[in-house]
């Protein structure tokens, strides 16, 4: 009543603070009223932006997979532990008042508390500064999450420790996300788990885990994966945490990635706010990578590698390559280099001592030896002097006397010859793999015949890429015309006529140049992926298919010089008493042959190694396969690579045989 009356007085102080007081609480109502109606939807999206977190979910990568649809690289369960460290708050609590020290206690109890039986009070906690406190806490969570994986390990019968560091970063980073403990468990190991019941905090994860069922096989085809959790390429460029994913390096991997990895998927996790999991949604489902399928034929691969490591002197130490292709087409059917390298040492990780084995500057097991590496081709090389010195005008009954070497004009120092003295014509030459005959026939023939060996050379594109894998080839070397004309000398020609010198090639050109002389003349491009299809089987999507090129060019020889050389190179395998090439025989296919041995000179002209090779096609009524060899440090070609060339012929006989059936039931 007081207030009222005083109010009713006409006092204009007081009134002044009445309006002051009513004015605040219209605008404090006002304002209220904005936040909670106006700027409701703003507020809302800020705490979802402070509560939810994206996750990148990494899609199913596409399989790679043979000519028949034999998976060459696949997918397979990964089981894995993982701690979550949300659920292990109650014992962080726990572990941390255990730990936390308390102020020594020195009083005895009171009387009447002894006489009625009572403790005493629990000490309080000693006082403890900002960073001791924090300190203690990170021991104590990392006391209770060591302890959980400790468990596990004994339960599991695996060997393995959390490392404070490890647990800090997760921790600290990664929150919201499992921390991975055991990858990659057995059925042993997950029975175990099972058996024992799910710890607090431990849950068993499914994850699709990279596997390549034949361990080495096709290794360089093929490739390798790395880590990669950083790629955003055609996806949301930002997540708040990335679940790991890799990306293909070399090979189909690389050169295919995008097609095999797919589309990543995302989800949402629900945080509280000290950073823990509440729940999570996937809202963005991944799409799974598609399958890319190779010309390459799986049996005939592993009938290579075998072949190839089975190489008399070598065995597993062998260094070489092996290439085979359809002369008809340019179908790649097997590419092989060993040393070959496991791409499943690459998931999750590779390990130092593997990394180590791969840069060893020796066997260099990295490098794809049948197109990453240059090596003069030596004899095998003869097959385009031959046609040369043919189309020049050589007579092929014609002899000559050879005195086991050659003197070319401007050398002080003979050529020595790997064939005996003796007589030799165009077939004994070829065969016995005369250096004097090629020689003294190039010579002869002077500009007309080296022309015509490099004008073959150019057409079979001898020192360009075949452009089978992007980045990944290597040229080669082969002169041209200008350089033949300027500062060329007798002793240039004799080694190029030979394969040696300013030339240098790869087993997959040389298996082209073969192809060419089976086919009649046609120099093909290599195909290597047939088609890119979907996932899915059932799925609508079309498949990319990779249609075979056009005829990349003609060697432009004459029908007669091309039936010679055919003929030549089947007497090499069949001539029992002169052939070079009689141990790649194989009864019932038919097999026409050239062997070659190049000498690997250093800075000094001094020999330190030798090339062997075996360049190949069969049958010879209809060539259906060019097989080329090549070994490193090998004794001969006909003594080292003809017998691996054999095996594999042999194994190709016996893939035919047992396809036929099948083949007339399925034209």
């Amino acid at each position: 009543m007081i207030v009222f009356d005083q109010l009713n007085k006409n006092d204009p102080h007081l009134r002044t603070v009445t309006w002051g007081v009513l004015i605040g609480l219209v605008i404090l109502l006002g304002g209220l009223w904005w936040v909670q109606i106006i700027s409701y939807r703003h507020y809302a999206e800020n705490q979802k932006a402070q509560s939810f977190r994206t996750v990148r979910i990494p899609a199913i990568r596409g399989k790679i997979l043979d000519r028949h649809g034999v998976p060459l690289a696949e997918n397979q369960p990964s089981y894995n532990v993982g701690l979550y460290l949300d659920e292990l708050r109650e014992p962080f609590r726990r572990e941390f008042a255990r730990l936390r020290p308390r102020q020594a206690n020195t009083n005895a109890p009171a009387f009447w508390q002894r006489w009625l039986g009572l403790q005493p009070a629990k000490t309080p906690f000693a006082k403890l500064n900002k960073s001791q406190l924090k300190e203690l806490t990170w021991q104590a969570r990392y006391g209770v999450a060591s302890n959980v994986v400790a468990n596990l390990s004994a339960t599991l019968q695996e060997p393995f420790s959390l490392s404070a560091d490890q647990f800090r970063r997760h921790y600290t980073n990664q929150l919201a996300l499992p921390l991975p403990v055991f990858t990659g468990l057995n059925p042993t190991q997950i029975a175990r788990f099972q058996e024992r019941g799910n710890p607090p905090g431990v849950d068993l994860d499914l994850q699709p885990s990279r596997v390549y069922p034949g361990g080495t096989l096709a290794a360089h085809l093929l490739g390798y994966l790395t880590s990669d959790n950083e790629s955003s390429e055609g996806e949301e460029s930002f997540f708040n945490f990335r679940l790991p994913d890799y990306r293909g390096r070399i090979g189909i991997e690389g050169a295919y990635d995008p097609e095999l990895r797919g589309r990543a998927g995302a989800k949402s996790v629900l945080v509280n706010s000290l950073g823990y999991r509440q729940s999570e949604t996937t809202w963005a489902e991944g799409e799974p990578g598609r399958n890319v399928v190779l010309t390459i034929d799986l049996a005939i691969q592993r009938a290579c590698e075998n072949a190839l490591q089975n190489t008399p002197m070598f065995g597993y130490r062998v260094r070489g390559a092996v290439v085979v292709l359809d002369p008809n087409n340019g179908d790649l059917l097997a590419m092989v280099s060993a040393p070959a390298f496991d791409p499943n040492k690459f998931i999750p990780k590779i390990t130092h001592e593997e990394y180590a084995k791969l840069t060893n500057e020796i066997t260099r097991p990295q490098i794809n030896r049948a197109m990453q590496e240059n090596f003069a081709p030596g004899s095998i090389f003869k097959i385009v002097t031959a046609l040369a010195c043919i189309e020049a005008g050589l007579n092929p009954e014609e002899t000559f006397q050879n005195p086991g070497y050659i003197m070319v004009p401007g050398r002080h120092r003979p050529f020595k010859d790997t064939a005996p003295p003796g007589e030799y014509n165009f077939r004994r030459g070829f065969l016995r793999s005369s250096n004097h005959y090629f020689i003294t026939n190039t010579l002869r023939y002077g500009a007309q015949s080296l022309q015509n060996i490099v004008k073959y050379g150019q057409r079979l594109h001898l020192g360009e890429r075949t452009r089978l894998l992007s980045g990944q080839e290597t040229p080669g070397e082969f002169p041209s015309l200008k350089k033949i004309q300027r500062g060329w000398t007798y002793g240039d020609t004799a080694n190029f006529c030979i394969g040696q010198g300013p030339i240098s090639t790869t087993p997959l050109q040389m298996a082209l140049m073969v192809a060419a002389i089976a086919n009649g003349g046609k120099v093909l491009w290599p195909r290597l992926v047939d088609r890119i299809e979907p996932a899915d089987p059932h799925s609508d999507e079309s498949p990319v298919v990779f249609p075979r090129k056009p005829v990349r060019d003609e060697l432009g020889a004459s029908p007669r010089a091309l039936q010679l050389v055919r003929d030549a190179m089947l007497a090499d395998v069949e001539d029992e008493k002169e052939g070079s090439g009689r141990a790649a025989a194989v009864p019932g296919f038919r097999i026409c042959g050239k062997t070659g041995t190049a000498q690997v000179m250093n800075e000094r002209n001094e020999k330190i190694d030798q090339t062997t090779w075996f360049a190949s096609y069969g049958p010879y009524e209809n060539p259906r396969y060019v097989v080329i060899v090549m070994v490193e440090s090998g004794a001969s070609g006909g003594g080292t690579c003809a017998p691996v060339a054999r095996e594999i012929y042999r194994q190709i006989q016996q893939l035919e045989t047992s396809r036929t059936p099948v083949m007339a039931r399925n034209p």
